[in-house]
């Protein structure tokens, strides 16, 4: 049997069905649902990383699964219903892309700017203009990208460096800042601040170096677990437990993790 997005539909019209339905899924809201939204996308970005296709039929399902369960909430409250999403980014994507499905004249115009159809299409829904040049971004974005989001609607309007070596000046400023602030009064508060300014510093080097600080960072969270598990390993074979090993020691091992993967050791 080939299940459709109709199946799909049902499913979970069943699962939040008040008196047959499940438990857990019959008093779930938009906002306990959020996390669990926003954790498969990142898992759908996983499963692209690895490069891992069935995972990613299988991640994108769960996604899918997401948008119904939003969808339905919504049906629930007269808000609006599934197929009125599908309609909605239908009528959205022929809209921005006259260039492919518009007239003769639309085409030979060429692509227009993707941010003035987003303000055409607020006008039309009545909501009022943000006039500076960093509005609309969300707030519930990661703080990465929407750190990243923030800083090229600023440059897009000559509110950035020009070279990239001024960004690193301003990355160890900050680092200084933070290391004046934790010596000086060890405040969590102003350290949490110093921190944020050293962080998004950060962002902002990956942006002028052309690198997805995202990225960057999930290859750094995969480095350090290869080594740690393999630092774990040597330890192990040498018939050493790990908990009462002092730091010293740890910083051998390590080493040794890290020169193994570098091919400049032998376990």
């Amino acid at each position: 049997m080939q299940y459709t997005v109709n199946d799909l539909l049902d499913i979970m019209q069943r699962l939040r069905d008040p008196h047959t339905g499940c438990s857990w899924d019959q008093v779930q809201t938009f906002q306990t649902i959020v996390p669990y939204t926003i954790e498969e996308a990142y898992e759908v970005a996983d499963a692209i990383s690895r490069g891992d296709m069935p995972d990613l039929c299988d991640e994108l399902g769960d996604l899918l699964l997401q948008v119904v369960y939003h969808a339905r909430m919504a049906e629930e409250q007269n808000s609006f219903e599934f197929n009125d999403v599908v309609e909605a980014i239908c009528r959205k994507m022929l809209r921005r892309h006259p260039h492919v499905f518009g007239n003769d004249k639309q085409i030979k115009r060429g692509k227009q700017d993707w941010e003035s159809f987003k303000m055409q299409e607020r006008a039309a829904r009545g909501l009022q203009e943000d006039s500076s040049a960093i509005a609309n971004v969300a707030s519930g974005l990661p703080p990465v990208l929407r750190a990243r989001k923030l800083q090229k609607k600023a440059a897009k309007v000559g509110f950035d460096w020009s070279e990239i070596s001024a960004v690193m000046e301003k990355l160890i400023e900050e680092l200084h800042e933070l290391e004046a602030e934790i010596l000086k009064s060890n405040n969590k508060h102003s350290i949490e601040d110093e921190i944020g300014d050293l962080l998004f510093s950060v962002v902002n080097v990956c942006r002028h170096a052309s690198v997805d600080a995202d990225v960057a960072l999930q290859k750094a969270n995969n480095k350090f677990e290869q080594r740690f598990r393999l630092m774990e390993d040597i330890i192990k074979r040498q018939g050493q437990n790990l908990q009462s090993l002092n730091e010293q020691q740890l910083d051998e091992f390590w080493n040794q993790a890290k020169q193994h993967l570098t091919g400049e050791y032998s376990v």
